[in-house]
C-alpha cells in the first residue's frame, strides 16, 4: 500500500439499518404527508412528474421520483477559484472549510466589543480569509446595515470578489439580485458557459420548517438549476419548536425537506449540481436560545452527514462555531470539537468558521485560530501510513538495544512528512513563553490578525472587468 492509498480515519454515526430507516421515514413524510410548495412553476414540474397537488399547494412526492432525483444529481462537484484554478471537489469524505454569512454583529479585536456589521466588515473578513491557507472558501461574514437592504447582497458579493480569489458561497434576497450576482460571475469567468464549466460561486438557499417551501426559496433553486450554479438547499428545523424533539425525528424532517428541494431542482435541470444539508438547531428549553453547539445538535448534524454519504450526495457542513459570546476558552473548545467531528465524519462544505453567540456575532481572531486548528485536524485525518518503510523494522534492528534514532537517516527522511508544525500554537516551554511576552492564544491571534490586515493585498480584479462590473451594479441599484 502506498502512502497515498493509506487508510484515512473516520467516524461512523449510524448503522446501515439506521440509515435505511431514516431514509424510509423521510420518503413516508414526502409521500403521505407532503410539502407546501408555494411556486406555480415548481408545482407544474411536480405534477407532470406524477406528484399529487392537494389543497393549499400541498404536494405529495412518490418514493420513485425521489430515488430518480438522487440518481440524477452528481456525486461530486468541482469548484474553482476566481482565477479558474480547481479549489475544491465536493463529495466523498473530502472536507473543506469556510466562513459564514450575514452576521448582525462583529466582535472588534481592537476594542474588545461588538458593533453592528457594516460593509467594511465584509471587506476585512474576505481579505483575512484570502491570506489563510486552511480557509478554502468564503461567505460574506457580515450583513452590512449601512447598505440599502435591496442592494446589500450584491454589495457583499462584490466586496468578496475584490478581496479574495477563493470560491464564494453567497446569499441573495431573491432571483433579481441573484441574476445580477450571476452576471458579475460571468464577467469574471468570461461567459455563462465558462462559469457553468468552472463554477466559482455556490448559492445558499433554505425552506421554512416545518414542511414549507416559499416562493423565493424555490425561485432561487430553479434559477440555479437552469444556470448550473451549484446550490445548497438546507432546512434549519429547530428541535422542539419547528421539528420533533427526538434526534431521529429531527433528522427525518430535515432530510424530507431537503429531498423535496432536490426533486424540484432535478426536474428543472437533470444533473445540475446540488448540495444537501440541514441546520439542526436545538431549542434550549431552559434559556430559549437556539444552540449551535449542543450535543444534540452535533448528533443530528452528523446523522445528516451520514445520510449524505448513504445517498452519495455532496454535503453542507459546519465548523469553527461557538455559543460563547466572545472569543475565549469556551469558544476555542466548542469550535475545535465541531471542526474535528466534521472532518472525521467527512462533511464536505463546512461553513460558519468564526461564528459566536448562537450565530449572531463573528470574530476574525477566531477565524485565525481556527485556521491553525483546521490544519492540525487535517494532519490527523491523513491517518497512519503503513508499509515496509514506515513500519521501520530494519531501522529498529539497525539501532538496536540502547541506541538512538535522532541521527538515523530514517528520522531525517520522515521528519517533515510526519511531524506537524504549528505557527500559532505555542510549544516552546514555559520559560520561552514568558520571554516572548507570556501571551495567550487569543492575544497571539489578534497580533496575527493585525499583521494580515496591515500587509496582505489580494489579487486585484483587472481594471476593465471592474469597470464593467461596477456599471452592472449601478444598473441594479438604479
Amino acid at each position: 500500500m502506498s502512502l497515498e492509498e493509506s487508510f484515512q480515519p473516520q467516524i461512523i454515526w449510524l448503522s446501515e439499518s439506521d440509515k435505511k430507516q431514516l431514509f424510509q421515514a423521510a420518503l413516508t413524510v414526502l409521500n403521505n404527508i407532503g410539502m407546501q410548495v408555494q411556486h406555480d412553476e415548481a408545482n407544474g414540474l411536480l405534477q407532470a412528474a406524477g406528484c399529487r397537488i392537494l389543497e393549499n399547494q400541498i404536494v405529495t412526492i412518490p418514493a420513485a421520483l425521489v430515488n430518480q432525483s438522487i440518481g440524477l444529481a452528481p456525486s461530486s462537484i468541482p469548484v474553482y477559484d476566481r482565477t479558474g484554478k480547481l479549489a475544491m471537489d465536493l463529495g466523498g469524505r473530502r472536507s473543506y472549510f469556510g466562513t459564514g454569512s450575514d452576521l448582525i454583529y462583529s466582535f472588534d479585536a481592537a476594542t474588545l466589543s461588538r458593533h453592528h456589521c457594516v460593509l467594511e466588515d465584509v471587506n476585512r473578513a474576505a481579505r483575512v480569509c484570502d491570506n489563510l491557507s486552511n480557509i478554502d472558501f468564503i461567505m460574506s461574514f457580515a450583513h452590512p446595515n449601512d447598505i440599502n437592504p435591496q442592494a446589500a447582497y450584491l454589495a457583499e458579493f462584490w466586496a468578496m470578489v475584490q478581496n479574495s480569489v477563493k470560491p464564494i458561497v453567497f446569499t441573495s434576497e431573491c432571483q433579481n439580485d441573484m441574476a445580477a450576482i450571476w452576471d458579475i460571475a460571468c464577467i469574471i469567468r468570461g461567459g455563462a458557459g465558462e462559469l457553468a464549466d468552472r463554477p466559482y460561486m455556490i448559492q445558499y438557499a433554505e425552506p421554512i420548517s416545518p414542511l414549507k417551501h416559499p416562493f423565493t426559496s424555490i425561485d432561487k433553486l430553479l434559477f440555479c438549476a437552469e444556470k448550473r450554479i451549484p446550490v445548497i438547499y438546507s432546512p434549519a428545523p429547530i428541535a422542539g419548536s419547528t421539528a420533533p424533539m427526538t434526534i431521529a425525528g429531527h433528522v427525518v424532517q430535515g432530510l424530507a425537506e431537503c429531498l423535496c428541494g432536490l426533486v424540484i431542482h432535478q426536474l428543472k435541470a437533470p444533473g445540475a449540481p446540488f448540495v444537501m444539508g440541514m441546520g439542526p438547531a436545538v431549542l434550549d428549553m431552559a434559556t430559549g436560545q437556539c444552540s449551535y453547539n449542543a450535543p444534540e445538535y452535533y448528533m443530528a448534524y452528523m446523522s445528516m452527514i451520514e445520510m449524505s454519504h448513504h445517498l452519495n450526495l455532496p454535503s453542507w457542513g459546519y465548523a469553527g462555531t461557538s455559543d460563547s459570546q466572545i472569543p475565549d476558552e469556551q469558544a476555542c473548545l466548542e469550535a475545535s470539537l465541531l471542526t474535528f467531528i466534521s472532518a472525521m465524519s467527512g462533511a464536505n462544505l463546512n461553513h460558519d468558521v468564526g461564528y459566536l453567540d448562537f450565530g449572531r456575532t463573528g470574530s476574525l481572531e477566531m477565524i485565525v485560530i481556527m485556521n491553525e486548528i483546521i490544519d492540525q485536524v487535517r494532519r490527523i485525518k491523513k491517518g497512519v501510513p503503513v508499509d515496509a518503510d514506515t513500519l521501520a523494522v530494519e531501522v529498529i534492528q539497525q539501532v538496536g538495544v540502547g541506541g538512538e534514532f535522532l541521527t538515523h537517516d530514517h528520522t531525517c527522511r520522515h521528519l517533515r512528512t510526519t511531524q506537524w508544525r504549528p505557527s500559532l500554537i505555542h510549544r516552546d516551554g514555559y520559560d520561552n513563553w514568558v520571554a516572548n511576552g507570556g501571551k495567550s492564544m487569543i492575544i497571539r491571534a489578534r497580533e496575527r490578525l493585525a499583521e494580515i490586515l496591515e500587509n496582505h493585498q489580494p489579487l486585484p480584479i483587472p481594471a476593465d472587468q471592474a469597470a464593467i462590473i461596477q456599471n452592472r451594479i449601478n444598473e441594479f441599484v438604479d
